[in-house]
């Protein structure tokens, strides 16, 4: 790991990130005290994040699976609904 000064770290940034990008790890003292750290984001990213875009993209296809498929035919006759209905409101006078 390299230290170095807050002021080095303004004047050589885009030579600091391309040190980070290659793995390394960069810490930035304030009167020789760290108060920073350059770290690639891959060594603070939390290990189920990846679990978590590995699920998340699963259900992206079944989503895509599930709308690229057609509706399936009604099993209840529109009597049969219509009986439900009728008990529904049935119920709701009720009370």
């Amino acid at each position: 790991m390299t230290t170095i000064s807050a002021s080095e770290a303004r004047q050589t940034l885009p030579a600091q990130l391309d040190r980070v990008q290659a793995g390394e790890q960069v810490a930035i003292s304030r009167h020789g005290r760290i108060v920073a750290m350059l770290v690639h984001p891959d060594a603070v990213r939390p290990p189920r994040t990846a679990g978590a875009w590995r699920d998340a993209d699963a259900l992206a296809e079944l989503l895509e699976a599930a709308r690229a498929t057609p509706l399936r035919t009604a099993r209840m006759t529109r009597d049969r609904v219509d009986e439900l209905v009728e008990a529904v409101h049935a119920d709701r006078a009720g009370r």
